[in-house]
C-alpha cells in the first residue's frame, strides 16, 4: 500500500513539473516542446518569417543577435517576424536566459525550445541542419531557406528585401 502510495505521488509531482514546463511562461519567456513549437515553421501568412536558432553560452550566436535585433527593428512594419529559439537548458532560465535577454535589451520575442530529443526534431526544421548553431530559417508562403551559419546585418538584409517586394 505505501509503495503505491508514493508510485501516485512520484507520478503527481512528475505531471505537475512537466506541465509547468512544457508550453508554460516563465517572465517573458514561453517554454515549448518541439511539437508545441513545430507550428512556429509552417505559418501560412504573407509574413516573412526569421526564426534564429541559438544559446547563451555559443559566441557565435550572441555576436549575432544585435544585427537580428536591427532587423526586427528595421523591418517589424514590412510583416517580418523575428523569433529567437533558445536552445539553453530549462534549468539556466532565471540565472542565465533571462538575464541574457534583459542585458542584450532584446525586443524580438524568445522563446526556449526544451525538448531533449533533438536527434528527432533537427532533422523536421531542415534535413540540412547538422544541429550546430546559430541557425536560420528564413520563410514565407514562396520562399523557404535554412541557414546553419553567423549572419551580419548586411547579409540577413540581403536575404530579406527581395522578399519584400
Amino acid at each position: 500500500m505505501k509503495i503505491k502510495i508514493l508510485w501516485i505521488l512520484l507520478f503527481a509531482t512528475s505531471s505537475f513539473l512537466s506541465s509547468n514546463v512544457n508550453g508554460s511562461k516563465t517572465g517573458d519567456l514561453t517554454i515549448y516542446t518541439f511539437e508545441e513549437f513545430e507550428h512556429w515553421l509552417y505559418k501560412e501568412t504573407d509574413s516573412l518569417y526569421v526564426i534564429n536558432f541559438w544559446a547563451t553560452w555559443c559566441a557565435p550566436c550572441v555576436k549575432e543577435i544585435p544585427d537580428f535585433e536591427k532587423i526586427y527593428d528595421k523591418y517589424k512594419t514590412d510583416k517580418v517576424k523575428v523569433l529567437f529559439v533558445s536552445l539553453d537548458f530549462p534549468a539556466h532560465i532565471d540565472n542565465r536566459v533571462l538575464p541574457f535577454i534583459e542585458r542584450m535589451n532584446m525586443k524580438a520575442q524568445v522563446v526556449l525550445l526544451d525538448d531533449p530529443r533533438s536527434n528527432r526534431w533537427i532533422p523536421e526544421v531542415s534535413e540540412k541542419w547538422t544541429g550546430s548553431i546559430p541557425a536560420t530559417l528564413v520563410y514565407n508562403n514562396e520562399f523557404r531557406k535554412f541557414y546553419e551559419r553567423e549572419f551580419n546585418f548586411e547579409e540577413l538584409e540581403g536575404i530579406i528585401i527581395p522578399l519584400l517586394k
